[in-house]
């Protein structure tokens, strides 16, 4: 769970190289091959994103400065 705005930071850029490489495995492999890891790599993506939705609207981020 991402509780400050440093975790904030670092769960964005987490989630920058998730997509890359899901891209990149998408881009290198066709429609069927690496289906588990590309399911995987979705998951994290998606488990990434909902935290970062709870943090935006915690009173914590409403609270920290921008940048």
């Amino acid at each position: 769970m991402i509780t400050n705005a440093t975790e904030y930071e670092k769960a964005q850029i987490e989630l920058r190289d998730l997509q890359s490489r899901l891209e990149s495995i998408q881009r290198d492999h066709p429609i069927g091959e690496k289906g588990f890891t590309k399911a995987g790599i979705r998951k994290l993506i998606a488990r990434l994103n909902e935290e970062l939705a709870v943090f935006e609207g915690s009173e914590e981020a409403r609270t920290t400065s921008p940048g």
